[in-house]
C-alpha cells in the first residue's frame, strides 16, 4: 500500500468516526454553539475569569463586538489543527489535506513548503504516521462539530527553505546563525524539532481555552483532543531525550536545541517563564512532563500562543507561520 493509499484510508476512518459522533453534536446544536458569550479578553487574555456574558448576536464570527462565543474558541483552535495536520501530512505522505477539508467561513489560504521525511528510525516513522492520522481526523472532528460556521484553512508557511517561516524560528531562537537554514524534513531529528515547536504549544493552547467554553458537550471535545495532543507532545519530548542522550550534551547537541527554542517560545508568549525543554541542568535527569511545583501542565492565552505561530512579539493579525493571520474572530496577537 502506498502513502497515498494510506491517507486517503485515514480520511474514510475519519468519516466513519464523523458519522458516529452526529448523534452527539446533535445534541447540542447550533444553539449551544452561540449561547452564552465570553468576554474577548477572557479568550485572548491573560487571566481565568470565566464567567459567561450574553452574546448579542448568534452570528458564530461576530464583528464589531466584545464577545467570543464557543464557536469562535473552537474556530481558533481549528486553525492550530489546520497547521499541524499539514506538517505532519507533508512529513509522512509528502501531500496536504484533500480540497474537501479546506474551505470554510474566511479567505482560503494555501500552503507553503512541505514535503515527505526521508526517516531512518523506523519507530521515528511510525509515531509520525499515528500523530499524522491523529491530526487529519482532528481537522475533520472539528470541521463537523462547528458546521457551516467552521473557518476555512488560512494561509499557511511550514517551508523549511531560507526564507520559510522553521527558517525564521530557528534563526530567531539561535538554533542556526543569521543566515543558516533549518529544514524540518530533511533528517529524523528535524523533524521531532519541528514537532516539538507545534506540541507543547497545542497542549498549552488547549488546556487555556478548556475553562472557557460554556457548553459541556464541546468541553468534553475539547478535553478529548487535548489529551491526545498531550500524548503526543509527551511522546515527541520522550525520544528527543532518549536521542539526546545517545548523541551526547552541551552546546549543539538534541538538549541544548530544545533548549533554545523553549526559550524562544518563552521570550515571545508574554512575561511568565513557563515553558520547559526536555532535560533540567543536568541532561540525565529528564524533564517529559512541564509542569508546576504541583505537577499541573501550564496554559497559554489565545494572544499569546498567536505570538508564537506568528513568531512576534507584537499585537499583530499575521506572521510566522500564517502569515495573513488565522481565520475567525480570534486573531490578534499580544504585544509584550
Amino acid at each position: 500500500m502506498n502513502d497515498q493509499d494510506m491517507l486517503t484510508q485515514v480520511l474514510e476512518a475519519s468519516d466513519r468516526r464523523r458519522d458516529e459522533r452526529r448523534s452527539f453534536l446533535r445534541a447540542a446544536g447550533q444553539a449551544s454553539i452561540a449561547a452564552g458569550g465570553l468576554s474577548l479578553l477572557a479568550a485572548c487574555g491573560g487571566n481565568n475569569n470565566t464567567t459567561p456574558t450574553p452574546t448579542p448576536t448568534p452570528t458564530p464570527t461576530p464583528t464589531g463586538t466584545t464577545a467570543a462565543t464557543d464557536a469562535d474558541i473552537l474556530n481558533f483552535a481549528l486553525n492550530l489543527e489546520y497547521l499541524e495536520a499539514q506538517f505532519y501530512s507533508y512529513a509522512v505522505y509528502g501531500t496536504g489535506l484533500p480540497a474537501s477539508q479546506l474551505s470554510g467561513v474566511g479567505t482560503q489560504g494555501a500552503v507553503t513548503g512541505g514535503k515527505q521525511v526521508t526517516f531512518t528510525d523506523p519507530v521515528v516513522a511510525q509515531y509520525a504516521r499515528e500523530i499524522a492520522s491523529d491530526e487529519i481526523a482532528h481537522v475533520a472532528f472539528l470541521r463537523t462539530a462547528l458546521g457551516s460556521a467552521a473557518v476555512a484553512m488560512p494561509a499557511i508557511n511550514i517551508d523549511g527553505s531560507a526564507t520559510g517561516a522553521f527558517t525564521a524560528a530557528a534563526r530567531a531562537a539561535g538554533v542556526v546563525s543569521a543566515t543558516g537554514t533549518f529544514d524540518p524534513y530533511a533528517n529524523d531529528n528535524n523533524f521531532l524539532l519541528g514537532a516539538f515547536i507545534f506540541e507543547d504549544v497545542g497542549v498549552s493552547a488547549y488546556k487555556g481555552a478548556a475553562p472557557l467554553l460554556t457548553s459541556k458537550t464541546y468541553l468534553d471535545a475539547a478535553a478529548g483532543i487535548l489529551a491526545a495532543e498531550a500524548y503526543h507532545a509527551g511522546l515527541v519530548r520522550t525520544v528527543l531525550y532518549a536521542k539526546g542522550l545517545a548523541g551526547g550534551t552541551g552546546t549543539g547537541s538534541l538538549f541544548d536545541t530544545v533548549r533554545l527554542i523553549s526559550d524562544a517560545r518563552d521570550s515571545l508568549d508574554g512575561t511568565t517563564d513557563d515553558d520547559q525543554g526536555i532535560a533540567g541542568a543536568d541532561s540525565t535527569i529528564s524533564n517529559i512532563v512541564p509542569t508546576d511545583a504541583s505537577g499541573i501542565a501550564y496554559s497559554r492565552s489565545a494572544a499569546n500562543v498567536l505570538n508564537i505561530v506568528y513568531l512576534t512579539k507584537s499585537a499583530t493579525v499575521g506572521g510566522g507561520f500564517f502569515p495573513n493571520g488565522v481565520n475567525g474572530f480570534i486573531k490578534t496577537s499580544n504585544a509584550n
